[in-house]
């Protein structure tokens, strides 16, 4: 079995690598440290958002980040909030970001 990360060490290093790219981003809901699950919510300040979750490729066993929904802000929000339902571990983080980046895509962060 491969080691993984606590979701707590990934989330601290994912903001922090947010923040060195002057990219704001807050948790919005605290889940496990430990083996809590993550979304992602672009934000674009122009009414329109994005969620993204990080799942697995069953054929590789590799990481990936796939968009769960996007559309009103107000929409992603009660999408993020039925996941936070049937998942209280789950954590949420909110990228702020005109120009649409959330840097998921970067090397190291799958």
């Amino acid at each position: 079995m491969t080691p993984r990360l606590t979701a707590r060490f990934w989330i601290d290093a994912y903001l922090t690598h947010l923040r060195l790219h002057d990219i704001p981003a807050f948790v919005t809901a605290h889940g496990d440290d430990t083996a809590g699950a993550v979304l992602v919510k672009l934000n674009t300040l122009d009414g329109q958002a994005r969620a993204y979750s990080r799942s697995f490729d069953l054929m590789t066993g590799d990481r990936r980040w796939t968009e769960l929904t996007s559309g009103p802000d107000r929409e992603v929000d009660a999408a993020i909030t039925r996941q936070r339902g049937f998942d209280p571990d789950l954590w949420v983080i909110e990228v702020e970001d005109r120009q649409g980046r959330h840097l998921l895509d970067s090397p190291g962060l799958g």
